[in-house]
């Protein structure tokens, strides 16, 4: 069984955080910005921990300065994944990085995007779509200009709308607002919640926020009652993989409705590859198991039913 080779599908992916180093220096040394300090001595990105992650995240963005950027930064990363066998992935936008939240300027951002996703599908066969999403350390103000990017270009290849950045900012209902304009636009709504907050932090994404689906959520683990509310209400955990005692495979077997995804690749030295070889090793899956965590992928994707059937036929076309 070739694990490069199983049709994948990744629901947590930032396009900014997905970004090539390579890809990053060399825009840096087109536009004569010198942000050589993000990065170590091999040219991968350098951080110390989760804010000065943030920080190294925000510096590289910085010289991503216009739709063709990221009409290149599209189809760069896309044809890295779609080499790891991924045939469907779900990116994080923000209009934060794409015309400071500008809806007139993140339509023309939106547009370059969207055309390089077209091209990728056609010619390397992985979909995809789009989850605008707002950061959270910019504060709830922030959010709400982001929200109106989102509802004013909701449907066809924007489908979601949800949060990341830094969990210890505010509470996940301060953006209320912002998740409810995103709701009566129909975007399908999912935040970043149990990766650093706890499951204080899960509780309040579906209490206050009322997501369908949480990025992260593996703290739940820590409250048991939560656990079996996550699978009352049929809440999808996307999970990024830490090995020392991870808990993905006991939130799994209790019942837990987990998928993998890789969130930033390139500064954590991962693939989806990489991941399901990982799972192999650490908890013995097999082929089977691959495909069941796709399915459940599959189940919470955000994107239309026409698209789920072409993903299924990918996925009965591969033997399990």
């Amino acid at each position: 069984m070739s694990l490069r080779d199983l049709p994948k599908l990744e629901l947590h992916l930032h396009l900014e955080g997905a970004a090539p180093p390579s890809l990053i220096r060399g825009m840096a040394k087109e536009k004569s910005v010198d942000i050589s300090r993000v990065f170590c001595e091999d040219g991968s990105y350098d951080f110390r921990d989760f804010v000065h992650f943030l920080s190294v995240y925000e510096a590289a963005t910085s010289v991503l300065k216009s739709p063709e950027d990221y009409a290149r930064l599209m189809t760069a990363v896309l044809e890295e994944s779609a080499s790891h066998g991924v045939i469907y992935t779900e990116f994080f936008v923000s209009p934060d990085f794409c015309g400071g939240s500008d809806v007139t300027a993140w339509r023309e951002y939106l547009h370059a995007m969207e055309e390089a996703a077209t091209r990728a599908e056609a010619q390397l066969g992985i979909a995809s779509r789009g989850i605008v999403t707002c950061i959270r350390h910019f504060g709830p103000d922030k959010a709400k200009p982001t929200a109106l990017c989102a509802a004013e270009t909701a449907g066809g290849w924007i489908t979601g709308f949800g949060m990341g950045g830094d969990e210890s900012v505010g509470h996940q209902g301060d953006y209320a607002y912002s998740f409810d304009m995103a709701r009566e636009a129909g975007l399908r709504l999912t935040t970043h919640a149990g990766e650093w907050g706890g499951p204080t932090s899960v509780r309040e994404a579906l209490d206050d926020l009322k997501v369908e689906r949480l990025g992260h959520g593996v703290q739940v683990i820590q409250d048991l009652a939560l656990v079996d509310r996550l699978i009352e209400e049929d809440i999808v955990l996307g999970v990024y993989p830490k090995w020392d005692r991870h808990p993905i495979q006991a939130l799994r077997e209790r019942g837990v409705k987990v998928t993998v995804s890789t969130d930033d690749p390139p500064f954590f030295h991962t693939t989806m590859t990489r991941e399901y070889e990982q799972l192999a090793r650490v908890f013995g899956w097999r082929a089977s198991d691959f495909h069941e965590i796709s399915q459940t992928a599959l189940d919470a994707a955000f994107c239309d039913a026409d698209t789920k059937a072409r993903l299924a036929d990918k996925l009965k076309d591969h033997p399990q």
